[in-house]
C-alpha cells in the first residue's frame, strides 16, 4: 500500500509541540536550541518550527543497544559544551 503522505511536505512542529513529541519541557528544548545541542530547527518569519523527521533524527543519535556501546551516538545536556565535547583540542 502507497504511503498516503508521500510526496507531503514535512510535518513541522512549534516548540510546545516538539517538546511534548520528545517528552522533553519547552524550556529544555529552547535551552538545547540556545547552545547548539538540540536537533534542527527552522525560522519560518518570527516562528522557530521542527520537522518531526529531524526530532526523530536527534533522538535515534542516542540510541544504544547497552551501556557499553562504544559507537552509539551521543544526546549533549542542555548546557554550553566544553571544548572536548566539541571534538576541540
Amino acid at each position: 500500500m502507497p504511503d498516503p503522505l508521500a510526496g507531503l511536505p514535512p510535518r513541522l512542529l512549534r516548540t510546545p509541540e516538539a517538546a511534548r513529541f520528545l517528552g522533553i519541557s519547552i524550556r529544555t528544548l529552547e535551552k538545547h536550541r540556545t547552545y547548539g545541542t538540540g536537533p534542527t530547527y527552522r525560522k519560518i518569519g518570527g516562528r522557530v518550527v521542527y520537522a518531526v523527521e529531524d526530532l526523530q533524527a536527534w533522538t535515534a543519535s542516542g540510541a544504544r543497544k547497552s551501556t557499553t556501546d562504544k559507537d552509539a551516538g551521543r544526546v549533549f545536556p542542555a548546557r554550553p559544551l566544553t571544548p572536548a565535547e566539541r571534538g576541540e583540542r
